[in-house]
């Protein structure tokens, strides 16, 4: 069984080594295949150990006092293995249709298998300095894959603010580790988890919230969420694999994982649940109005995870990470279908600019529907099962100010998933090009989501009974919630259907200023590049002329003085005069190096 494991951890890298081999060479489809297998192989190894109930502490060696290099796999790592495993395997394979005519096909690959194997060892050490040494491996991969393309400035420029804005929030997540060390003296999950009822309350809220800190970072929450939408800019098995199902879930993945020391700050775990669900409407109005195709599913993307951290504040972790495993296959599947859909559309995002790709694409838009039923709630759907769970476990425990939240939150999902699907398929056409439907092996590559999207919230009570050995069952069960919850999102859908079928919204709606301000993102991109981003630029500019008029200027006149010192004082042909100095200097370095 330990074999497995390590297969299951180290296949992806091994398809990264294998990939960089050919990197710099010409496209080779059998790079792809090749990769895509491997990924495949570990993913099965994860599923074995899953359904067997595997479960060890692998250990290798001291990192240092404190610190085990070694491996935890028990139902919550191999949870997400699997979850990270399959989306990773779909997506390999519908990279190859997708990448099929790019120069750095094999780079893309090798960048791919570096990003799973970051993303396991993240999910699979058993402390918290192996969990910072993947988040920032998965936080390099996204930047590499973003940027892919970056002879174009809009890529490049949208990996970097992803990139920074990641880099400022794990920023707090080390002061959060370094003091985490200084408090219990170690960094061992269970050591950690023991001793927390012992440490200083005030010192486990600074530690609670400076790790939440780098998990709002990674999740793109409020205020860090302005780089998920722009990283749609990269490629779009990224946005599929990255962006939907692995990576912006790590920040719930740690606090799930370090739910034993919120559990003991319910201050700051309430601070989650109120941020989440606040993240789950603002994105969701944002999404109403959006005209990019990725946009609007990143944009999604932000607001499911608002429902996952409010579940996880709310001391639900379970019911968290359920939502995190349905919502990565119906998420990924949706992100693979806008792939089909660009690549008929000559790259278009512009989804008023599409329209009647119903016929050409009819898999892919039925691919999309189901995705998009599962991401409202409809039964039997696998997001009926967990969302509904997440809005019932709210309702009953009498947060109603959260429940109402979220319940706007799906009415407003309902509306513009389907706003998506009426513009992009089933309404007029608004377009010149001639569209055809992606090739087998893309949409082979989506049918493994397509079925989970449909049949994996049946699995609640038998996923529920897995992790009990490590979180606590919670039946948030509640018929009303049920009824209200689907009531909203059939209304949501009920509306957008009519009202783009009818076509209820003029062009003159796009100078209200609701629209507006939803259109601009609130201006909040506006606002960090007018008060944060150019502030800077005159600071670093301001700096850069005090180190060429001032440092520099001082450097060169002491280096001007002395050369002239020294000339005068050395003459030229005096040899014995020069030996004096070098023995003195000689000896004063001695000196000093004794002293030191």
């Amino acid at each position: 069984m330990q074999n497995l494991v390590l297969v299951s951890l180290l296949s992806p890298f091994v398809s990264f080594l294998f990939a960089s081999c050919f990197s710099l060479t010409q496209r080779k489809v059998f790079v792809g295949y090749i990769c895509g297998i491997l990924i495949a192989i570990g993913t099965f190894c994860s599923l074995y150990l899953l359904f067997n109930n595997f479960s060890n502490n692998i250990s290798f060696f001291e990192w240092f006092i404190g610190v085990n290099f070694g491996f935890n796999i028990d139902s919550i790592s191999l949870t997400m293995m699997c979850v990270v495993g399959i989306v990773a395997t779909c997506v390999h394979f519908y990279s190859i249709f997708y990448m099929s005519h790019d120069e750095g096909f094999n780079k893309f690959f090798a960048y791919l298998g570096l990003f799973v194997f970051s993303m396991l060892f993240l999910i699979t050490s058993d402390n918290f300095l192996g969990l910072f040494v993947g988040w920032e491996g998965v936080g390099l991969c996204s930047w590499l894959l973003i940027g892919f393309w970056y002879k174009n400035n809009t890529y490049s420029f949208a990996a970097n603010e992803a990139f920074i804005m990641n880099r400022i929030a794990d920023l707090g997540m080390l002061l959060g580790i370094f003091w985490l060390y200084i408090q219990a003296g170690t960094l061992n999950y269970d050591e950690v988890f023991s001793k927390a009822q012992n440490l200083d309350h005030n010192a486990l809220v600074l530690i609670a919230s400076c790790l939440f800190i780098g998990a709002m970072g990674k999740s793109a929450q409020f205020p860090f969420h302005t780089w998920l939408a722009d990283a749609m800019a990269g490629p779009t098995p990224v946005s599929a694999l990255i962006h939907a199902a692995t990576m912006v879930t790590a920040g719930v993945y740690l606090v799930i994982r370090a739910g034993e020391i919120y559990s003991l700050v319910p201050e700051v775990s309430y601070f989650i649940a109120i941020l989440g669900a606040f993240v789950a409407i603002f994105a969701a109005s944002m999404a109403l109005v959006a005209r990019d195709l990725k946009r609007i599913i990143a944009y999604s993307t932000l607001s499911q995870l608002g429902y996952m951290f409010v579940a996880a504040g709310l001391g639900a972790y379970g019911i968290a990470l359920f939502h995190l495993a349905t919502h990565a296959f119906f998420k990924s599947l949706l992100f693979l279908g806008a792939g089909n859909v660009m690549h008929a559309m000559n790259d278009n995002l512009d989804i008023k600019k599409m329209g009647g790709l119903f016929k050409p694409l009819k898999i892919t838009a039925i691919f999309m529907t189901i995705g998009s039923l599962a991401l409202v709630g409809i039964y039997p759907f696998a997001g009926f099962f967990s969302k509904d769970l997440i809005l019932g476990y709210s309702f009953i425990i009498h947060n109603h100010g959260i429940f109402l939240a979220l319940l706007i939150a799906a009415f407003m999902t309902a509306f513009y998933s389907f706003r998506l699907l009426m513009l992009v398929f089933f309404t007029n056409s608004r377009h010149d090009a001639h569209p055809h439907e992606a090739s087998k092996i893309a949409l082979l590559a989506m049918t493994p989501l397509m079925i989970l999207a449909i049949v994996s919230g049946f699995f609640e009570h038998n996923f529920f009974k897995y992790i009990s050995s490590k979180l606590v069952f919670i039946d948030a069960q509640d018929h009303i919630v049920m009824i209200c919850a689907s009531a909203a999102g059939i209304l949501g859908i009920l509306l957008a259907i009519i009202a783009y079928k009818f076509s209820w919204f003029k062009p003159s709606i796009e100078k209200n200023k609701i629209y507006k301000l939803l259109s601009n993102d609130y201006f909040i991109p506006h606002f960090y590049h007018k008060f944060i981003v150019n502030k800077y630029e005159s600071l670093c500019a301001i700096m850069k002329h005090c180190d060429i008029f001032i440092f520099d200027a001082i450097v060169e006149k002491i280096s001007f003085y002395v050369n002239l010192i020294s000339k005068k004082m050395i003459m030229p042909n005096s040899l014995n005069l020069m030996l004096r100095f070098l023995v003195a200097g000689f000896v004063i370095l001695l000196i000093l190096a004794r002293m030191v």
